[in-house]
């Protein structure tokens, strides 16, 4: 609808201007639904952004503009001038009611466009180093980083999803000490740390154990899986692994073990990646090296204080910082250059990086560099998300990282299910706190809990059909009805809301910000089972065929747009509830 209004201005605004003697393209205005629903379906503002141009009043220019769009080829029941020069517009009954069949007709397809044209995009999220489960934070962004991806499928692009990670250096040191620790525990032995992480690790606190100390790495992984992964090696290996490094067996027994747990977590929440790139392998493949030596030619690196520092004022930004500690050690701006130009060497026309809050500081001085080696730096872009409270009884759950107390995703996902704990995590703008209501979430209300609410609104056009079945009444094609008869004002209201979600969905893929989708499909479940609830004036089915047909037609075209909707957040749509 709005396509077609636009065209029609468009039409006007070049008859007005070709009048005025103005050569000069039209303005770039915006046609927008007002807020309150007495101002019409739409709002324009073109006449506002002519006024300077024409030296006329902008409500004289709205006036002239008004009369040359006149009813908009049959869309139009009345327009009028408001305010400093708005050009409020109502279409007719009969233009959002032609919108049903249409949106019958194109099925699943309705929504979809095409404006990626095919360009590739990478989006990178989760990318957790194997050191534990995967906490509610990385749940948040895993849910934010795939539907993200969903959406630039549904409009065109090539999407590649990537994980990236790293299993090696001295947090898997640590990870690997962690479990030795807990292994010698177990098997009532004294523990001391490696040389290795006594180079860079104090000794924090020691436990005792009939008296002997067992000397824990500082920063050790102190969770549960710890200890868990620590009592299988007992079991399968004795006291075998006694004189075995941490570095050795045990980290690479507890990093194979935590990656296929992170994989089992996201498999269960309906995540799936196309590639997973390992850290590691820039080193192995040289990519570091080449990429100091390739800033050092720009003069953008220098040695200062035994380090090796990246001249990042000189790109602009507010310090340097350093790359290489003097213990000969990368930073981890050093990797993630490297890293960033791989992925605009491997042709993504874009590249979306999902991080939590704590990168923020960071990215700067990686899009800024990688734009100093020669890449477009704009076509590396953040997505940033805020961290996730719990909170159960109106108080907050405590979660520590560092002392492995935080809630993890499969605990959620175990309390309240993979399509709440999804609809829960997307439907907050990512960089806002996300309050996660787990009494909320886990009520099986479906009037209160909103994942419920709007895949009820589903169930419900399936439960219509099964009645319309059991009558003998067929569904209706996209041909099949009038929808003429569908006159009442909470009808229209609903046509309308369906005629909002191609623009809903391209905006979303525009800004990354799927909880709009969340907010969309609850507003239209929000109009579609009040719809339901009035069984006299709104019954679908009655001795009316005609009407009936319309109204049939309608739980169609609603059912379509609440699939897609639930489709891009990745959530089932079921037929039964």
């Amino acid at each position: 609808m709005k396509d077609q209004l636009a065209h029609h201005i468009d039409a006007a605004l070049s008859e007005l201007l070709a009048a005025a003697g103005d050569e000069a393209a039209a303005p770039d205005y915006t046609l927008e639904v007002p807020r309150q629903a007495g101002h019409g379906d739409f709002s324009c503002n073109a006449a506002m952004l002519l006024a300077r141009r024409l030296r006329r009043a902008p409500r004289a220019i709205a006036e002239q503009l008004l009369e040359r769009l006149g009813d908009a080829g049959g869309l139009l029941e009345h327009g009028e001038v408001a305010g400093p020069g708005f050009i409020n517009l109502r279409c007719r009954p009969e233009s959002w009611q032609g919108l049903v069949p249409s949106i019958v007709r194109a099925g699943p397809a309705y929504g979809r466009c095409d404006f990626g044209q095919g360009r590739r995009v990478q989006v990178e999220f989760v990318s957790a180093n194997p050191t534990g489960p995967l906490s509610s934070g990385h749940g948040r962004q895993a849910i934010l980083g795939d539907c993200i991806a969903r959406l630039f499928d549904y409009c065109g692009f090539d999407v590649t999803r990537e994980y990236y990670f790293n299993d090696g250096g001295r947090q898997m040191r640590v990870l690997g000490e962690s479990v030795k620790a807990r292994y010698l525990e177990v098997l009532g032995k004294a523990a001391t740390p490696s040389e290795a992480l006594l180079k860079d690790s104090a000794v924090e606190w020691p436990e005792q154990i009939d008296g002997l100390p067992v000397v824990f790495p500082r920063d050790g992984y102190q969770g549960d899986y710890i200890r868990d992964i620590a009592c299988r090696l007992v079991d399968e290996r004795g006291e075998a692994l006694i004189d075995e490094p941490g570095d050795g067996e045990f980290r690479e027994v507890a990093q194979r073990e935590i990656f296929a747990d992170i994989n089992r977590t996201l498999d269960s929440i309906g995540i799936h990646f196309d590639v997973h790139f390992n850290e590691r392998s820039l080193y192995e493949d040289g990519k570091l090296d080449e990429t100091i030596a390739d800033l050092r030619a720009k003069g953008l690196v220098y040695e200062a204080e035994g380090a090796v520092w990246l001249a990042s004022q000189k790109l602009g930004l507010d310090r340097d910082r350093v790359v290489i500690k003097s213990s000969g050690e990368p930073t981890y701006l050093l990797p993630d250059i490297a890293y960033h130009r791989e992925k605009l060497r491997r042709g993504f026309d874009l590249v979306v990086d999902v991080q939590g809050a704590d990168h923020i500081e960071q990215f700067p001085f990686v899009r800024h560099a990688v734009g100093a080696l020669g890449y477009e730096m704009d076509r590396i872009e953040l997505v940033m998300h805020q961290f996730v409270t719990i909170s159960e009884k109106n108080e907050r759950v405590k979660q520590s990282t560092r002392l492995a107390t935080f809630v993890t995703v499969d605990e959620l996902v175990s309390d309240v299910g993979t399509d709440v704990f999804r609809f829960f995590m997307i439907e907050r703008k990512p960089e806002g706190h996300l309050d996660f209501d787990l009494d909320l979430a886990k009520d099986r209300n479906w009037r209160k809990n909103p994942a419920f609410y709007v895949q009820y609104a589903h169930a419900r056009t399936y439960g219509i059909e099964r009645k319309a079945k059991a009558a003998d009444v067929a569904m209706p094609g996209h041909d099949g009805f009038d929808p003429g008869r569908l006159v009442l004002s909470t009808e229209i209201e609903l046509v309308k809301k369906l005629g909002e979600f191609p623009e809903m969905v391209r905006r979303a893929t525009e800004i990354r910000e799927p909880h709009h989708v969340a907010y969309y499909l609850r507003d239209l479940a929000g109009l579609w089972n009040p719809y339901l609830q009035d069984g006299q004036q709104h019954r679908v089915l009655s001795e009316d065929e005609g009407l009936s047909a319309a109204r049939l037609g309608l739980v169609l075209a609603v059912r379509h747009v609440l699939r897609s909707g639930l489709d891009l957040l990745g959530i089932a749509a079921p037929e039964r509830m």
